[in-house]
């Protein structure tokens, strides 16, 4: 099947698009520009839709958070440490995973959170996945890894 490596980079990748992706269909931002007229986009106009696409991916995104985290905090700091950019969107992802329950906390039926709790969460998320998403991707450009073997 390949290099495992590239095969975690590339799932990590795809449930960071499809958060993006399904992240901005909660807004009416598709319909509105006519993006759900495309075809086989149609159903991101769809908050419910939406919102599962987002729940499904976060949920992939966690358990990969989980497991190179375990990883690297287990077996792998011996041997790697964390770059300047990896604290960086390590601390970014962890921001964007919190702000995230609370919003899950929020959306759940029975629990009400007063205006400005509700706006500071929302704002909080949101910022913290653009942050996120303007560092990896300078990150990317500048060819910057989330880790760099430890000198001796």
């Amino acid at each position: 099947m390949g290099n495992p490596d590239k095969v975690w980079r590339a799932l990590f990748i795809a449930a960071a698009v499809a958060l993006g992706f399904s992240g901005f269909g909660q807004m009416p931002i598709y319909y509105r520009y006519y993006i759900t007229s495309i075809p086989g986009v149609g159903w991101a106009s769809d908050f419910y839709a939406t919102q599962l696409v987002h729940y499904l991916a976060a949920t992939v995104l966690l358990a990969l958070v989980a497991f190179f985290g375990l990883n690297h905090l287990l077996v792998g700091r011996r041997r790697r440490r964390l770059t300047r950019s990896g604290v960086l969107r390590t601390f970014l992802l962890a921001g964007v995973i919190a702000s995230g329950i609370g919003m899950v906390i929020k959306n759940l039926s029975g629990v009400r959170f007063s205006l400005v709790p509700g706006i500071v969460t929302d704002l909080a998320h949101m910022g913290l996945a653009m942050a996120f998403m303007l560092v990896a991707l300078y990150c990317l450009i500048a060819r910057a890894k989330w880790t760099a073997p430890r000198k001796a």
